[in-house]
């Protein structure tokens, strides 16, 4: 076992490991550390802790002392001298004509080395600009092409979730997304909606991956033949996320039916039809696929939560199970008491509001009788509900 502590040089970037040299450093503490260009300047991000010596690359380099205010002036120093470096690189950019995009600038911590970060489609010839920089800050200089991720995470800014980018916050390393993830997650494949402001793939495409491909081994796919309760059919649409398909049963003119997936039996995968010679089960065969909880689903209900969440649920909420459906019993009688007796107290003259709904309602191109007119025995010519055309509709085009 090695004893290691864990440092970033900048917000964002990669972790490095070093020996902490027999000092106990906190996370968040700045520390002065000797890397391969010098002394550096750098934030503890994980304190002293034990890891296997496979884990790190032989020999460590140490941690030479926690820093001091004197070196926390410095490094306030060097990121003035920053921006003034940045605002001059961008004018002798200007003046050479080259095409590339300054992105950031960072001075070491003895300010012997400044390094230039920037962006462009191509190859960059910039050895007149380095000749240029060397001779007004008396320093080494060093130019680095990055890529548009590598920008993004630098800048920093809010993705369309509202959140910090995650290259920014917590990311160290890049992890590869392709387009097959969102084919995979049934995302729109609109560049604008799955791509970061770096014009990219979201990275956190990365993140459901593994739960979705999870989901695909346990769901059949779309268009294959199946067998469900209710009949056989093809699975016309996959929900991964619900693990629930929609089948289109042959013997129906309905609207595709859905299904859990534990409740549909796969016979042709994907774009199979009805094998041929193929005989259906009896229906006593198909029924026992059916479940209690997709029937509930069906019918608009929720399925039930997982013990362990009604414990935390009861913990927290101080209300168990059992007191929401005692409630829930409770809560017709409610009604039944605001209701003065379900309707007992209601006029005569008005029929409650079942009854009502019973009775028929008198379709409009039937006249009225005598027994809706309340009895009056009156004739009434009945019109349509259009207005007829003036002249009893004897005009030309009649």
């Amino acid at each position: 076992m090695t004893e290691i502590i864990s440092v970033r040089f900048r917000p964002g970037g990669k972790q490095y490991y070093f020996d902490p040299a027999g000092h106990t450093v906190a996370e968040g503490q700045n520390v002065i550390v000797e890397t391969g260009k010098g002394l550096e300047y750098g934030t503890c991000v994980k304190h002293n802790t034990m890891v296997d010596d496979g884990a790190v690359v032989q020999p460590l380099r140490p941690m030479v002392r926690p820093a001091t205010e004197k070196d926390e002036k410095q490094v306030r120093e060097n990121r003035g001298k920053e921006k003034d470096a940045l605002r001059t690189c961008q004018q002798l950019v200007e003046r050479h004509g080259l095409d590339m995009k300054l992105v950031q600038v960072e001075y070491s911590f003895d300010g012997s080395k400044i390094l230039f970060f920037f962006t462009s489609d191509g190859r960059v010839d910039f050895r007149a600009l380095v000749k240029d920089l060397a001779g007004i800050f008396r320093a080494r200089i060093e130019l680095r092409q990055i890529g548009v991720r590598d920008e993004a995470r630098m800048l920093g800014g809010f993705g369309i979730c509202g959140k910090p980018f995650c290259c920014s916050q917590f990311l160290d390393e890049f992890q590869p997304v392709s387009i097959k993830m969102a084919k995979t997650q049934n995302l729109s494949l609109n560049p604008t909606k799955i791509s970061g402001t770096c014009g990219r793939l979201m990275c956190c495409l990365k993140y459901e991956q593994g739960a979705y491909e999870d989901a695909v081994k346990r769901c059949p796919r779309q268009e294959s033949f199946v067998e469900c309760p209710d009949g056989v059919g093809t699975v016309s649409s996959v929900n991964l996320l619900k693990e629930q398909v929609k089948v289109r049963l042959e013997d129906s003119t309905e609207q595709p039916k859905s299904y859990l997936t534990e409740e549909v039996r796969v016979v042709r995968p994907g774009k199979g039809r009805r094998p041929e010679g193929y005989e259906p089960p009896p229906k006593a065969e198909l029924e026992a696929l059916r479940t209690q909880e997709g029937e509930r689903v069906r019918n608009g209900g929720r399925p039930e939560a997982p013990s362990d969440l009604n414990q935390v649920l009861e913990r927290y909420l101080g209300e168990s199970a059992q007191q929401k459906q005692s409630d829930g019993q409770r809560q017709p009688n409610r009604r039944n008491r605001n209701s003065h007796g379900g309707g007992q107290n209601r006029p005569q003259s008005q029929p409650p509001r079942q009854e009502r709904a019973a009775q028929p309602a008198p379709h409009r191109d039937t006249p009225p009788t005598a027994e809706a007119k309340g009895g009056q025995n009156h004739k009434r010519r009945y019109r349509p509900h259009h207005r007829r055309k003036p002249g009893g509709g004897q005009g030309p085009h009649a």
